[in-house]
């Protein structure tokens, strides 16, 4: 009688994180009031993962493809898991004439503050614009006015990093920086009169 070899658990418990990993990266966003949002940073690792689980957990799968599952494993769970977890804490929209931006979302001094790059701003003409703004449920209306201050963009970089744990995981990582990037810029979300 032939032995055969035992065959290894890790891919299949590889399988099932990358599995649960798309399913959290497509289920987290639920959790929001309003329409749902289609993952941005974690589409493509979410369905990825679903691509790695299936090579992973299916019976009968040759060598080579399992192994390039495998060596893939950690970059794409890591962005489905990236873009799930950027979900869980508070993310409002910001309603433009062309796009539903999901942002994070900061308060000072009674006023709502948010960052990007002055090339998501400019590409949407945010700024002096009237906006709908969801935030918790209830929409509202917003003018965003792009604040050219390096002491407002550290201010709401530093806010963020108070309030949103992957950001400081992000920061952990390198992804962020210690500060807000060069082509980062403030918009304080003024209501409507």
């Amino acid at each position: 009688m032939k032995a055969t070899k035992p065959r290894s658990i890790a891919p299949t418990i590889i399988g099932v994180l990358t599995l649960c990993a798309g399913v959290a990266a497509f289920a987290v966003p639920l959790h929001h009031p309003g329409p749902y949002g289609i993952p941005g940073r974690g589409l493509v690792g979410g369905i990825l993962c679903f691509a790695i689980s299936a090579v992973l957990l299916a019976r009968g799968m040759p060598t080579g493809a399992r192994a390039v599952a495998l060596i893939a494993s950690p970059i794409v769970l890591f962005f489905a898991l990236y873009g799930a977890l950027a979900e869980l804490e508070e993310v409002v929209v910001l309603y433009t004439g062309d796009a539903e931006l999901r942002l994070w979302i900061v308060d000072h001094d009674g006023v709502a503050w948010v960052s990007m790059p002055r090339t998501k701003a400019d590409a949407h003409a945010l700024d002096g614009a009237q906006l709908e703004l969801l935030r918790a449920g209830v929409t509202t209306c917003v003018v965003p006015r792009i604040v050219d201050d390096p002491v407002a963009n550290r201010r709401t970089f530093d806010l963020r990093q108070e309030k949103y744990a992957v950001q400081r995981l992000g920061g952990v990582l390198g992804m962020f920086g210690d500060g807000p990037g060069p082509e980062t810029i403030t918009l304080r979300l003024d209501p409507c009169e």
